[in-house]
């Protein structure tokens, strides 16, 4: 989507049209990627320490070098 629209996506509720802007949405996204964290630890269905393992794991992954892609 534009940014020079000013905004991410509209949404209709209730039958009223809402622009949604990108910081709302990013927000938003952050506020239930926190939510989902916090109850898979509190839940102990996984640790700090293997939350920010795999983290690590998939920014090793994502941003290796193009020599280490082609390698």
């Amino acid at each position: 989507m534009s940014k020079d629209r000013g905004y991410a996506m509209k949404m209709v509720v209730d039958g009223k049209e809402r622009e949604i802007s990108f910081e709302e949405l990013t927000i938003s996204n952050k506020l239930s990627h926190d939510a989902l964290v916090s109850l898979l630890i509190k839940k102990n269905l996984i640790t700090p320490k293997e939350l920010l393992d795999e983290i690590a794991e998939i920014r090793k992954e994502r941003f290796r070098s193009e020599a280490d892609q082609k390698g």
